[in-house]
């Protein structure tokens, strides 16, 4: 009954779109006057009923001469807002030819907290286009129409029909379906989604409920760092009030989220005061590069950050990738490693608020903090060994943070039909959880819809919740779960390295090469201004190159060298006993160019006889932290490459969770008999459709 309730007062909302804006506002812009004035119309609807006591008040508060009159205006109001102007949305129908200027003066009355909700719906500057297009009026009585209600209390409608009210809850549902609309209307990026209800029951269920038996009386924090509409902020202190309630426990929520996009702010400040809740801790902004509640720390943390969306604008403001400072993203040091960046693509920035969840974990609790986000699979694996998203991956998992991850269904989310995961984390990890991560396949959990909504074709039901909810709860390994130590999800990235083999040889091809070398083309070249000097720096190079070309062709000509060293020394003999130079540059542009690689030639060593690499044969292998590298060089290289060696500083620690490789179910081919057998028979009614065509 309530659904419906909401869908009527939805789609009547959405006609007064097409009917008052159509030719006034493109469609996409609908919402710009749509979503303010569903706003100003609940408001104006809650604060009807006691607007004679917040008028009476104010009279006197005006002649007391107080300068501050709002709190006081509030508790007359019953709300955590009001209003003083003499107008209600209903009254300013009373003087049409006036009605710009008294809308005007009934948005001045409202409170300063709602203000600054209009200021962020930039509502003010559609009044005038309304007007002048003679629209205002009938945007004013289609919101004051009798046919909705957008009271908690029932009202009576056309006929003497009670119509029932709109619950606190129902209204932000109103708005949640409002928002989805427009989204789904203007085609927004697939990162800029709604979370499904059943999602965030879902997700606060892991918070909360495993530290259910250690609730006590008191106040808890809930925080969102990418808050949109606050329908995760609610539904966690709902579900938090319940369990404390069930167990006698008196517990006081105050709610902190920051969201970055203007009227979704707008829309979350306006839901939590229409609620009767304190919005104050509602912050406007990137979480990213202005982080309003950076000294805060909370008990129970969810998002569903942007993702697949960049940051390059936060990077910006936090002057610049390699400049950026801020100890969330990079701390001084991590298991040794000096400056140790977080710091992802600039394309992607989803991992970042995750960090930023992970910084306000309280320490001070028996509880500690609980944290769930939800990320697409990207966050699994993206990003090489030592770049920010594999050091973000390694901090969480090192830090025994990584309670679980939970694979939801595809198709779950408005606008986007793409696999979600959710992340949980906590500080502290119950006894039997500690060093080890339960990986949790939900894919399967979920029932069609009747109707699709956008690209949401599948949602969960409450039995599915509650089945992924055991499934975490047991901890026991099965089809849809598994577990791991921490460290199955770290390897090594080591460089293998083979040696260098050359064998050399005096020839003309390979002395032309000599011309494609720098330390040989120098010669000739000279960067005197003075034409003479240059000119007489040329000549002499060229002389200097025959000379060493007769040097070269003065060893032994078509003999192959196996061994650099052997070459090397006889060249400089020779050299030597013509009497020509040969510095180091030009001995180095001398064994590029006549040097080969050879499998069969001596290794070619540095000056402290160490082997030299090759770099085309260069590879990389990537070793399991819990083996021994030598162990598996021994196992896996060197019985096909002996000499091969790690380059101890090159080698990168990194960390991926491969989930879809840890549930993966091999399903043989068909026989292939039962495929040329199905082959056969479609030919054989191919033929016999052709052949009726052609009779």
């Amino acid at each position: 009954m309530e659904s419906a309730q909401h869908s009527a007062i939805v789609n009547f909302i959405w006609g007064i779109a097409d009917d008052v804006l159509r030719d006034i506002y493109v469609r996409g812009k609908y919402r710009d006057v749509i979503l303010p004035m569903t706003v100003i119309r609940r408001l104006d609807c809650l604060l009807e009923p006691t607007k004679p006591a917040v008028m009476a008040l104010k009279e006197r508060l005006d002649a007391a001469g107080v300068k501050d009159p709002w709190a006081a205006l509030y508790s007359a109001a019953d709300q955590k807002f009001c209003n003083t102007s003499p107008f209600t949305l209903r009254s300013l129908m009373a003087q049409p030819k006036q009605l710009l200027a008294n809308f005007q003066e009934y948005l001045d009355g409202f409170s300063p907290n709602v203000r600054e909700i209009i200021q962020k719906f930039d509502f003010r500057r559609h009044l005038k286009k309304l007007d002048d297009q003679d629209h205002l009026g009938d945007l004013v009585e289609k919101f004051i129409d009798r046919r909705i209600n957008l009271s908690p209390e029932p009202v009576e409608g056309p006929g003497g029909v009670m119509i029932p009210g709109l619950s606190n809850h129902g209204m932000g549902s109103v708005f949640e379906e409002l928002l989805r609309r427009f989204n789904e209307e203007n085609n927004e990026e697939a990162g800029e989604h709604f979370t499904p209800r059943e999602v965030i029951h879902l997700m606060t269920h892991l918070i909360i409920q495993p530290v259910q038996d250690d609730l006590e009386s008191g106040t808890y924090r809930i925080y969102d760092c990418a808050c949109g509409s606050g329908g995760m902020l609610t539904e966690a202190e709902e579900e938090l009030l319940r369990l404390a309630k069930a167990r006698g426990k008196q517990a006081s929520v105050h709610l902190y989220g920051q969201e970055v996009q203007a009227e979704t702010y707008a829309i979350c400040k306006a839901d939590l005061l229409i609620k009767g809740e304190d919005e104050s801790h509602i912050s406007f902004g990137s979480s990213l590069s202005a982080d309003a509640f950076p000294l805060e720390h909370f008990d129970f943390m969810l998002a569903n950050p942007p993702y697949g969306k960049s940051w390059k604008g936060d990077m910006a403001r936090m002057g610049g990738k390699k400049d950026i400072n801020d100890p969330r993203f990079v701390l001084d040091a991590f298991r040794g490693e000096e400056d140790y960046q977080m710091l992802p693509s600039s394309s992607d920035g989803q991992m970042l608020f995750m960090v930023d969840l992970l910084s306000k974990m309280k320490e001070d609790t028996v509880r500690g903090s609980r944290i769930a986000t939800i990320h697409n699979g990207s966050s699994l694996f993206s990003g090489a060994p030592g770049g920010g998203e594999s050091n973000i991956r390694r901090w969480v998992i090192d830090n025994d943070w990584l309670e679980a991850i939970i694979a939801l269904p595809d198709q779950m989310f408005y606008n986007t039909g793409i696999n979600t995961y959710i992340w949980l984390m906590t500080n502290r990890k119950a006894p039997e959880r500690k060093g080890k991560v339960q990986l949790i396949d939900a894919t399967s959990y979920f029932r069609k819809m009747r109707r699709s909504l956008g690209e949401k074709r599948k949602e969960l039901s409450p039995e599915d919740i509650e089945t992924i909810r055991a499934l975490h709860r047991r901890f026991e390994e099965g089809e849809h779960v598994k577990i791991f130590d921490n460290d199955d999800f770290g390897f090594r990235r080591v460089t293998v390295e083979r040696p260098l083999r050359l064998n050399f040889q005096v020839s003309e091809a390979r002395i032309a090469l000599l011309e494609e070398q720098t330390g040989w083309t120098n010669l000739v070249k000279s960067k005197k201004r003075n034409k003479e000097a240059a000119a007489k720096d040329i000549a002499e190079g060229e002389a200097q190159q025959v000379a060493i070309e007769n040097v070269l062709w003065g060893l032994e000509e078509g003999r192959f060298y196996k061994s650099r060293e052997a070459f090397v020394s006889d060249l400089k003999a020779a050299a030597k006993a013509a009497k020509v130079k040969l510095p180091a540059v030009v001995l180095k542009a001398i064994l590029g160019a006549l040097g080969e690689r050879d499998e069969t030639a001596e290794i070619c060593r540095d000056k402290d006889g160490n082997p030299e690499p090759d770099t085309s044969l260069r590879d990389t292998e990537h070793i399991p932290l819990k083996e021994d590298v030598d162990d598996y060089l021994e196992r896996e290289v060197r019985p096909f490459a002996p000499h091969a060696w790690v380059d101890e500083s090159k080698t990168k620690i990194g960390y991926e969770v491969p989930f879809t490789r840890h549930f993966y179910t091999y399903t043989p081919p068909r026989p292939l008999v039962d495929i040329e057998s199905e082959i056969r028979a479609l030919e054989a009614e191919l033929q016999g459709a052709l052949g009726e065509m052609f009779a």
